[in-house]
């Protein structure tokens, strides 16, 4: 099979690339190589094929595009973002780009697209009231959280709310430009699928992490920042109580999720995601302390406080995953975070307001 990878030669698709030419297929990696995803030295390719150009570029894809089987897309802007000035460049690079993408496949006859989906188009994970049940609360409000009152509450009657798992069949609630340009990819992939008849996944990443990840970016996943204030010799700063919890998974079990994917026709035409996660939640302050355990750093340090648009709790059921695509996540928490202790970094980056980190 021969797949073209947006965003191939940067931190997931890099090693999907890897997982692919393993088991004998053909990884073809288009990437723009910006500085701020990249560095400043060549990326080592590990002698895949590479095509630099931008995945906005029709003309370049209508050349790549012939021959290949399936398309695995990777290329976006990431992270939480500065502030809303850099909302044109994240419509532009994650939905202009996904647009242009799948009208080259439709013109090249390419019906197979595994999207690098997000959790943040969940918005917040599932909550339970013990009077109500199942409900979805809207954003904390300013007032609580300057309190230090940082569970959600229950919109009818007050009360904290309790975390679970939260399921592909939850409605979007994305909170952040970034996360609202992730749902958008989702919702043109799905239009593009059923126009055509082609098959697609959204693979809906949860935190991801492992070698090769950006460094000294505002950008970057919470392990890279984590990490890169300990090898400063800088306790890791902790956000509201530290006790939020996620899912953090490793990049080599996204890339086998993607290479299943590729691989596997989904149950019904349209659209389908699944979570990819490790299925074994921990807080923030978890993975804080056993980086700096790991690193021999000092002790992290809880600063309270929140981002606009952050979120209290996204902790995903892994079952669809597991059922559609056979996926099970190989690395865990302890194993995962102690190797991550000493993996290979991107180069320092240097990233602005609009700047392009890519997967």
């Amino acid at each position: 099979m021969r797949v073209l990878i947006t965003g191939g030669a940067g931190f997931i698709g890099s090693h999907v690339a890897d997982r692919l030419a393993a088991g004998g297929h053909e990884p073809v990696l288009l990437d723009a190589l910006l500085p701020q995803a990249h560095g400043a030295g060549a990326p080592d390719t590990g002698g895949h094929e590479l095509v630099r150009g931008d995945v906005r570029d029709a003309d370049l894809l209508a050349r790549l595009l012939p021959g290949v089987d399936a398309v695995c897309h990777q290329a976006a802007m990431v992270g939480h973002g500065v502030d809303p000035a850099d909302a044109p460049a994240y419509a532009a690079h994650n939905d202009v780009g996904t647009a242009v993408l799948l009208a080259a496949m439709h013109a090249a006859w390419v019906r197979r697209l595994v999207l690098a989906g997000s959790m943040v188009v969940y918005g917040e994970g599932r909550y339970d009231c013990p009077e109500h049940g199942a409900v979805r609360p809207g954003p904390r409000a300013p007032a609580d959280l300057d309190a230090g009152r940082f569970e959600p509450r229950c919109p009818g009657c007050g009360r904290d709310l309790v975390s679970g798992l939260v399921g592909e069949d939850a409605p979007l609630d994305p909170r952040s430009t970034y996360a609202a340009t992730k749902a958008a990819q989702e919702y043109l992939v799905a239009a593009w699928a059923r126009q055509t008849g082609g098959t697609a996944w959204s693979l809906r990443y949860h935190n991801v992490y492992g070698p090769r990840m950006p460094r000294d970016t505002p950008y970057a996943g919470v392990a890279s920042i984590f990490r890169s204030a300990l090898e400063r010799g800088e306790a890791p700063r902790v956000l509201e109580d530290g006790r939020q919890r996620r899912d953090f998974v490793h990049v080599t079990d996204v890339a086998a999720a993607n290479v299943l994917a590729l691989a596997t026709d989904p149950p019904e035409p349209g659209l389908t995601a699944v979570n990819v996660c490790s299925g074994e939640p921990h807080t923030i302050g978890d993975l804080a302390t056993a980086l700096a355990a790991a690193i021999g750093g000092p002790a992290p340090r809880v600063v309270g406080g929140t981002r606009p648009g952050d979120v209290r709790h996204v902790v995903a059921d892994p079952a669809r995953a597991r059922a559609l695509l056979g996926f099970r996540a190989a690395v865990g928490f302890t194993d995962g975070v102690r190797a991550f202790a000493t993996d290979p970094l991107r180069a320092p980056a240097r990233a602005r307001a609009g700047d392009v980190t890519e997967r």
